[in-house]
């Protein structure tokens, strides 16, 4: 996969492109809170990522505090990554995932440094993130682009100051 990574907010036009690299090459687990469905990707677990992400459309300043964006690599939909208002004044919690045949080539880090660009824009000025402590491409990511991690058992917290521009 070549091109530049760009961030387009989700909506309905990119929705189901999402939809379906997620289906291809995810786990439902790894790109949506738990629902109550049948396993793998039914048709009641897709309507929940669709109307998970439709939540998301009015961004930062919506009920659910929260903008997504379709991760887009040489034109093709390849994951996502968004940032949540937290109760703290100017940060936000990022979360990210990437379809399998994305993983492991630069992105993950290349739509950290979009998001973050994003994020000062909006006036925030702390990014946190926490992963599951075996996730390592996850730590790598933030890592490369400035987090301070801490290790908690099996749980690995993230922050990343604005106040000074990351290396990724």
């Amino acid at each position: 996969m070549t091109g530049v990574v760009r961030l387009e907010p989700v909506d309905e036009q990119n929705l189901e492109p999402l939809l379906s690299v997620a289906v291809a090459e995810a786990e439902p687990a790894e790109v949506m809170p738990p629902v109550a469905a049948p396993a793998g990707w039914s048709h009641a677990r897709r309507e929940a990522f669709r109307e998970y992400h439709r939540a998301s459309f009015g961004g930062l300043d919506a009920a659910t505090r929260t903008a997504m964006y379709a991760i887009v690599v040489g034109g093709e939909v390849v994951g996502m990554i968004r940032m949540s208002r937290r109760d703290e004044p100017d940060v936000v919690e990022m979360g990210l995932w990437l379809g399998q045949s994305a993983r492991g080539q630069g992105i993950g880090p290349a739509a950290l440094r979009e998001l973050l660009n994003l994020a000062a824009a909006a006036g925030v000025r702390t990014v946190v993130a926490d992963t599951a402590a075996e996730h390592r491409g996850a730590r790598s990511v933030l890592a490369r682009c400035g987090a301070k991690l801490r290790d908690d058992g099996d749980r690995v917290y993230a922050e990343i100051s604005l106040d000074v521009a990351p290396p990724c």
